[in-house]
């Protein structure tokens, strides 16, 4: 049998965490399949990419599209045509792409038009907000992708649902949880983190929550990122409060004028922290507020309160089975849900099935059935 070569895409600091296990496990079997790494440059942090890099122990691509910034339609645009010349070069057996991304997407598109099977790991999650620009782009990369792998079962009903024949889909688990487990006796201390900060020195293990904060529907208008922050400053009278800041949200904040409102509060704000970072900040918190998917998954995992500042989520399993609240962005329903954590806790949930560090390896033996027959 000759090897094959299977592209692989990354894009975003979300791409990262899952395609590390991916691309570990496909190199065990080198003499039948190559992986192919291609790095959009949709996340174009030089210094916070060779971070998650080398964290992860990800390969150096073997090519980066660098991309850049820009609008959806620019960005995605320009991955397509930067993309379409590695596939007539490299002549994949098929591409994986991983989450919801624009390079998701851009990447899966320029594959199915040149008739070469597209495989989507963390295929039929849902929010139900088509105004979520990753809404699109998910169920637009699940209508086009030959092989859909899911990581919670609520996926299939939804797939089914649009229409995707279940003999194309297959239930592996989540290939998040993988890294994250691989990587829990690696996370770094979060003192460590905040030994620079004069302000940490008295915080303690599970006495300060953790914030993140990107969606364009919480940072983009400047009354709903002022009412958010103000909460937070609130929230901060009782709990320290932990903030590394994203790029875009930094600047938000500075254009709205707020960062005045920031520093009234017991609030720390860190710049991006890599990921052995970040899980340790989330490891110790007594609580992690945030708008971001993935760390409504990785909580769950890790058994830490989640409140989520958001309408809905894509994952539900972390709010029904997991340690996950949703909150929205309603000042009341914030302090309220902290209240409760603060007094009793919080929710303790449980484990998801298959969220059990061994989602790779279902993924890329169900692959070489299919694929290299």
């Amino acid at each position: 049998m000759s090897k094959k070569v299977i592209v692989c895409v990354v894009g975003a600091r979300p791409n990262f965490m899952k395609i590390a296990p991916i691309i570990k496990e496909l190199k065990k079997f080198q003499d039948q399949i190559s992986p192919y790494l291609v790095h959009t440059g949709q996340h174009y942090d030089q210094a916070m990419k060779a971070s998650f890099f080398q964290q992860l122990g990800i390969p150096e691509p073997d090519i980066d599209l660098e991309v850049g910034s820009g609008s959806h339609c620019q960005q995605t645009a320009t991955i397509m045509l930067r993309f379409e010349p590695v596939l007539d070069k490299v002549k994949p057996c098929a591409v994986l792409v991983v989450g919801d991304v624009n390079s998701t997407i851009a990447c899966s598109l320029v594959a199915v038009k040149k008739q070469i099977p597209v495989i989507h790991v963390e295929a039929g999650l849902r929010s139900r907000d088509r105004e979520m620009p990753e809404e699109i782009n998910r169920v637009l990369t699940d209508q086009i992708s030959d092989s859909l792998f899911i990581t919670e079962r609520s996926a299939q009903e939804n797939l089914i649902s649009e229409g995707i024949d279940s003999s194309r889909i297959y239930f592996v688990g989540n290939v998040m949880i993988d890294t994250l487990l691989a990587n829990l006796k690696l996370a770094i201390p979060f003192a460590e983190t905040l030994k620079e900060y004069e302000k940490a020195h008295n915080i303690q293990e599970e006495s300060y929550g953790l914030l993140t904060m990107h969606r364009p529907s919480n940072v983009d208008d400047p009354q709903v990122l002022k009412s958010l922050l103000k909460s937070i400053v609130t929230i901060s009278e009782k709990l320290p409060i932990i903030f590394p800041v994203h790029p875009r949200t930094r600047n938000r904040i500075e254009q709205a004028g707020l960062l005045d409102v920031i520093n009234a509060g017991n609030i720390i704000c860190l710049p991006p922290v890599g990921y052995l970072q970040m899980l340790g900040l989330m490891k110790s918190a007594k609580m992690v507020l945030t708008d971001s998917g993935g760390l409504q998954e990785e909580t769950t995992s890790l058994g830490t309160p989640c409140i989520t500042l958001r309408e809905n989520t894509e994952r539900p399993i972390t709010v029904e089975q997991g340690t996950n609240t949703i909150v929205g962005t309603d000042p009341e329903k914030i302090k309220a849900c902290v209240d409760d954590i603060l007094a009793t806790g919080g929710k303790s949930g449980r484990v998801p099935e298959f969220w059990d560090g061994k989602a790779a390896d279902r993924i890329v033996a169900k692959i070489k059935k299919i694929y290299l027959q």
